[in-house]
């Protein structure tokens, strides 16, 4: 699935911080995958503001992620949990309408 930076940023801040064996190698797998390299960083022009704790990119090109069947159901969940406490913002409700509305 392509994901653009802040989709790919998005999606790491939803995703469970804790989790059973099976699924806490799958998030990290998923984490891995989603998380930008050194090539990225620097073509993207990406900036952290360490105090602010916020992130700007200047570029931003959509990335083939591959995402299985488990780990799209994780992010399903997250995301229906988000919906379910009325807690959906712009972001995340891209998110929903790519993961969720296409399940």
């Amino acid at each position: 699935m392509k994901l653009d930076v802040l989709e790919r940023i998005t999606l790491m801040q939803i995703l469970p911080k804790e989790s059973n064996f099976v699924t806490f190698k799958i998030l990290i797998s998923l984490k891995s995958a989603l998380s930008f390299n050194e090539k990225e960083y620097k073509e993207f022009g990406m900036l952290e503001n360490k105090e602010a704790g916020t992130i700007h990119w200047k570029k931003s090109v959509p990335k083939e992620i591959e995402i299985g069947e488990k780990a799209k159901d994780i992010i399903c969940d997250a995301l229906k949990e988000l919906d379910k406490a009325k807690k959906l913002n712009e972001q995340t409700f891209a998110l929903y309408d790519k993961f969720v509305e296409t399940k």
